[in-house]
């Protein structure tokens, strides 16, 4: 019997290519792009898996045939049929998302629910423009692409540093210190919440742009890499739907709330 995707990998079914022109293998059979214009990829980070590692995982298994999304599933927690559209909860013990009806979703939108093993995914995406990042900055965190998402641990109490690749997720080794010195003066980093939100900053030759965005939203970001890279530079297609996401992320976003500002004390 075959096993139906699960969470977000409805939307990166695999393909089970071999590594094209300008990809190495990992240590593990994954691809890896060196494209010639970055380093190669930071050093593999050490501690337990995120939900991000696992979308990384399940972009790499993906499901069968290249089909594409259905145009609805089921809760994964109750067995509900519910539309495309639809709300996550996070699995923290399992390092993976669940897709939820409405009613499943708000039983977890508390941290202390379900014994703090599942946390409701939020929707919110936020931009910061009264304290835009300056390249010199994003410079300071040592990321080797211009793309790339930071997700704090409640297990690891920490961040740490995340690039879609065709592999999926690649996790980086962060300078923690560069990253602290960046939060003291970019409120938005410190907004996000712990395992359900990341910070997802876009370096381009003429501006950096960073967000706060849903876990969620990064599954997605993975899986459209995973599906759609081709060759050493990715290729149009590949451009063209991360572009394409970006802009969804742009028009999704708000600006940072005003008391999240002042949180951050003064100079804020």
């Amino acid at each position: 019997m075959t096993r139906r995707p699960s969470g977000l990998s409805r939307f990166v079914q695999g393909t089970g290519q071999a590594p094209t022109a300008g990809q190495q293998a990992t240590d593990n059979g994954g691809p890896e792009v060196r494209p010639p214009s970055e380093p190669g990829p930071c050093a593999p980070a050490s501690g337990g898996a995120t939900a991000v590692t696992a979308a990384g995982r399940e972009a790499h298994v993906g499901g069968s045939g290249g089909s594409s999304p259905r145009a609805g599933t089921d809760c994964e927690m109750c067995a509900e049929r519910i539309p495309a559209e639809h709300s996550h909860v996070a699995d923290l013990e399992n390092s993976s998302l669940m897709c939820a009806c409405r009613a499943c979703y708000l039983l977890f939108t508390q941290r202390q629910a379900g014994r703090g093993r599942y946390r409701a995914v939020p929707d919110r995406y936020l931009h910061d423009p009264v304290h835009p990042m300056s390249a010199r900055e994003w410079e300071e965190l040592e990321i080797p692409v211009g793309l790339a998402f930071f997700l704090r641990s409640s297990q690891r109490d920490e961040v740490g540093a995340f690039y879609p690749s065709p592999a999926g997720a690649t996790e980086c080794r962060l300078d923690l210190t560069a990253w602290a010195q960046l939060s003291a003066e970019h409120p938005l980093l410190q907004a996000m919440e712990p395992d359900v939100e990341a910070t997802l900053i876009s370096r381009t030759d003429d501006t950096v742009e960073h967000f706060l965005v849903p876990i969620d939203a990064c599954y997605e970001l993975a899986g459209r890499m995973r599906l759609y890279w081709r060759g050493f530079d990715g290729g149009a297609e590949a451009r063209q739907s991360i572009a394409e996401f970006l802009a969804s992320v742009r028009s999704r976003a708000r600006f940072l709330p005003l008391p999240e500002r002042a949180e951050q004390g003064p100079g804020h």
